[in-house]
């Protein structure tokens, strides 16, 4: 057992975030910090965390990878039959978590998720390396496989028949869209006193910004 854990400190003491030096705009403070971790050269600068519920109730997050954002939301691509997107056909309710731990900062977001249009999901499936498009037309991701030399075999079957072949995008595969009603900013700071500022918007209003106590 692991009886230090409890003793591990870190004290952030990098940066700060005042309500004075922030964009009211949050998807555009959300790309100044995006951009910040892309200087600064941190590894997989667009991993989030992406929380969803089951039909009983049951929360599961895991690692998804952003690939576009702009004023309507935050869109990631999976396949739609996977655990992940029977949760979101029930439940459309969820949360993403950046975390740029070498900034010392994470952002927080909470809202809906919609599925982008085919032409949007067409569109970057074609710009995905030819691997990746293999893997989501061979996994139904998220089932039980025997073991991995299944997946060996279904690799080779798909290339058996396509070999050099333009592959299409598989209809359960594709994009969605998580459209925010709050986002969080949150700067690590000295002694806990972390810097939290919060932005919400509700039934289209424009977006209220607050500071949360740490």
């Amino acid at each position: 057992m692991h009886d230090d854990i409890a003793k591990i400190r870190k004290d952030y003491k990098k940066y700060q975030l005042l309500e004075s030096n922030i964009d009211k705009n949050p998807f555009k403070q959300f790309g100044i910090w995006l951009d910040e971790a892309i200087k600064a050269e941190i590894e997989e600068p667009t991993t989030m965390t992406l929380a969803t519920v089951s039909t009983k109730g049951f929360p599961t997050a895991r690692i998804v990878l952003l690939k576009a954002y702009d004023e309507k939301g935050f869109v990631f691509f999976t396949n739609y039959e996977s655990r992940k997107g029977k949760h979101l056909r029930n439940n459309p309710n969820v949360a993403l978590v950046f975390f740029w731990k070498e900034l010392e900062r994470q952002v927080r977001i909470e809202g809906i998720v919609e599925k982008v249009s085919e032409k949007e999901s067409d569109a970057y499936f074609a710009s995905r390396p030819r691997e990746s498009q293999i893997s989501a037309c061979i996994s139904e991701q998220s089932t039980v496989i025997p073991d991995r030399s299944f997946l060996e075999m279904m690799l080779q079957m798909f290339l058996k028949k396509k070999s050099d072949k333009t592959i299409d995008r598989p209809e359960n595969w594709g994009g969605y869209r998580v459209i925010p009603r709050r986002i969080e900013f949150w700067q690590g700071r000295e002694n806990r006193l972390h810097d939290r500022i919060k932005y919400c918007n509700k039934h289209g209003n424009p977006w209220r910004i607050e500071r949360m106590a740490p």
